[in-house]
């Protein structure tokens, strides 16, 4: 065989100098396993092995140990913010014997792992290392000209703001994008730029906060099942579903007038009371129009001469007339008079008639006085601002409907700051929606506080006991002594058990504690009260108002 061949290129014939001496280093880490996989080394208990090196330029040294971190960290927080903060969003650059280097991927993403994670990882890491370590974090593959990370100079105190994060969410987009476009001559690029998404989640809000179209059609997704029933809107419930079980003449309300501030439900339940006479009545002809629809037949039945056809319509083919928001035929006098008929007409022959408005009869101006009086010939609902407990299951039905996972503290901010339109709070839920699916988010507080535009500093100082009690004791006109005495007169018990609802259901009192707080009573007293309360808001609108009343003044 020929010496020619070239032996050393395909075996290791260097050997170590005789002289050399291994290097012997007692090491006591109980984690040498992961410094072995960092370094490429078999670390023993009293000496390192020399090695043959190992081509680790594809994968980082470092690797192992984030995985541990990651491990440890998957296990102590929330699944979603483990994976949009955490998981393969931030990586360990370098390591020596006193600072590991962590880089992140974009300024928000070290800002919230700095202000909220960076405990969580000094200790995990004195876990898995054995020794405290300076923690640093810079933006992958940025540094400052001093050796500072870039973190260091602009991270900003406190968490991030959720606009820094959506910019910045955009810069990246774009980077990738002309990383794309470097690697091919010709990208068809057919996904949403940031204005066009914020765009969509703008239509969204502004679609929902419409009013209800008009016209003759009858909504069927209201209905009275998702209705949310609270101690505001009871009585307009209990008088709609009893309209719907014997419409008309056969019934007990002929003639219906539900009046609210806008978005409050009025229309819902116009809705619900049509879907259930269909349900029960399928034979009965409904008519639910607005009444600027109606004024608008009107005139065109002018216009073509076919007056006659649009009082046939509604005198001999209508069985159900329902009128969504009367008080639009303000100084209409042509539409007042030909409406004036009708109703008659209607009334007379014992036909349903069901109107809603946002006055009462005898608060709407230029409406001729024989037609307010003719509205308030049946009985007159109003329907009061939701209560804090009715406002926080509207949002839980909604998120339902949304099919959005949405914390319980969060709905109790949206529904402790919106307060006057069942409308706006649905609406708040759509835009938080949109925008966590902008960014692939959770939805939390400060998202909340931010996108909703709530001020924390305006929220009212959380409720208390006494807050409660001087509440009622004002609007009764009882002394603070008397409610919390053991005093039996009717006025003061009736002010009482009202007292004790609120603190179970708006302070979140336990009953032993409102019982020790109103003279060491008997849990057991408490909750007779309680309950009293509650059955008496199925069928009495006076507590009702009581306790709406003073849910918004405490």
């Amino acid at each position: 065989m020929t010496t020619d061949f070239p032996f050393e290129r395909f075996l290791n014939t260097k050997k170590t100098s005789g002289n050399s001496t291994p290097t012997i280093k007692e090491n006591t880490n109980k984690n040498n396993h992961l410094l072995d996989d960092i370094f490429g080394s078999s670390v023993a208990k009293n000496k390192v092995e020399e090695v043959s090196p190992v081509d680790h330029s594809d994968i980082s040294p470092f690797k192992p140990i984030t995985d541990a971190i990651f491990a440890s960290l998957e296990g102590q927080i929330e699944p979603i913010k483990y994976n949009t903060f955490i998981k393969n969003k931030i990586s360990i650059e370098s390591l020596n014997e006193e600072k590991v280097v962590f880089s992140a991927q974009t300024q928000f993403i070290l800002n919230t792992v700095k202000s909220t994670y960076l405990p969580v990882i000094k200790s995990i890491l004195k876990e898995l290392m054995g020794e405290d370590y300076e923690i640093e974090f810079i933006i992958k593959g940025q540094k400052s000209p001093n050796g500072q990370s870039h973190s260091e100079e602009q991270a900003i105190d406190g968490p991030p703001s959720f606009s820094q994060f959506l910019e910045e969410t955009e810069l990246n987009q774009k980077k990738n994008m002309d990383q794309a476009k470097k690697k091919s001559s010709f990208t068809l690029d057919l996904s949403p730029t940031k204005e066009e998404r914020q765009e969509e989640a703008k239509s969204k809000y502004i679609e929902h906060m419409k009013e209800g179209e008009s016209g003759e059609s009858i909504d069927p997704a209201k209905t009275f099942d998702n209705f949310i029933v609270g101690p505001s809107n009871n009585l307009a419930f209990a008088t709609a579903c009893a309209v719907a079980d014997d419409p008309g003449k056969a019934g007990k309300y002929p003639c219906v007038y539900f009046y609210s501030d806008s978005g409050l439900g009025k229309t819902h339940l116009l809705h619900a009371v049509a879907n259930g006479i269909y349900k029960n009545h399928p034979e009965l002809r409904i008519c639910l129009i607005s009444a600027r629809d109606f004024m608008k037949e009107l005139i065109n039945a002018y216009k073509d001469k076919n007056l006659d056809k649009f009082q046939a319509k509604y005198t001999e083919y209508v069985d159900i007339l329902m009128i969504d928001d009367i008080h639009e035929l303000k100084n209409k006098n042509s539409t007042q008079e030909e409406f004036f008929h009708i109703f008659n007409f209607l009334h007379d022959k014992g036909k349903q008639l069901i109107f809603t408005s946002d006055k009462s009869p005898d608060k709407i101006t230029g409406i001729e006085e024989r037609i307010i009086t003719r509205l308030q010939w049946g009985l007159v609902v109003d329907i009061q601002k939701p209560d804090f407990e009715t406002r926080t299951a509207i949002l839980k039905k909604k998120a339902i409907d949304l099919d959005l996972f949405i914390q319980d503290d969060v709905l109790n901010l949206i529904a402790s700051s919106i307060k006057t339109s069942i409308r706006e709070l649905e609406g708040s839920l759509i835009r938080l929606q949109a925008h966590a699916e902008l960014i692939e988010a959770e939805i939390d507080t400060e998202m909340a506080k931010e996108i909703l535009k709530l001020q924390p500093s305006d929220e009212k100082p959380a409720s208390t006991l006494e807050s409660v009690c001087r509440a009622a004791s004002h609007y009764f006109k009882i002394p603070v002594a008397d409610l919390r005495s053991k005093a039996r007169s009717k006025e003061v018990v009736k002010a009482r058990h009202i007292s004790w609802y609120l603190s179970k259901n708006i302070v979140g009192a336990t009953y032993e504690e409102i019982g020790q707080y109103y003279s060491n009573r008997d849990h057991s007293s408490v909750i007779h009260g309680v309950n009293k309360i509650s059955d008496q808001l199925k069928k009495d609108s006076s507590i009702s108002k009581d306790i709406v009343y003073l849910e918004n003044n405490i």
